[in-house]
């Protein structure tokens, strides 16, 4: 009987922490708001809007883009804060936050849609989805406590 020993190797698959899903998909969904962004700048008559401070009927003044700001500015946030809250704090910051950020893209939505807008909010649906999904699903561990009779 000839019997051969053969070693196979196989890669490695480490399992990645949950705060560092949700930072990275925060930072994922940032780059689409970026990039959305980036190519709105180049539709036609968009740099014109832009100067005239009026864009689809929205003054661009102060206030606007102070809101603006402080809704960018969030997910920025959260890319920390889900690398540092607790557990229970960052699992409902990350479902509470999410769900708002997904109210506000349907919000958001444009009339005479661009193709590219369209996929675009598709994708950042897609995360801000998969921030909830992870948040809600957060990983529970049993533990054992000694209880006085």
């Amino acid at each position: 009987m000839n019997s051969e020993k053969k070693t196979v190797t196989t890669l490695e698959d480490p399992k990645i922490n949950i705060k560092t899903k949700l930072a990275g998909l925060w930072v994922v969904l940032m780059f689409f708001y970026l990039y959305n962004d980036v190519f709105t700048l180049h539709r036609p008559g968009f740099i014109e809007g832009i100067l005239a401070e009026e864009i689809e009927g929205t003054q661009f003044n102060q206030a606007f883009l102070l809101g603006a700001a402080i809704i960018m500015a969030i997910p920025s946030v959260m890319v920390f804060l889900s690398l540092t809250l607790k557990a229970k704090a960052n699992r409902w910051a990350n479902i509470i936050v999410g769900i708002f950020y997904g109210g506000l893209l349907l919000f958001t939505i444009p009339g005479g849609i661009w193709a590219y807008y369209a996929l675009y909010m598709i994708v950042e649906a897609v995360f801000i989805a998969l921030i909830v999904w992870y948040a809600w699903k957060w990983p529970k561990q049993e533990e054992r406590r000694v209880v006085a009779t």
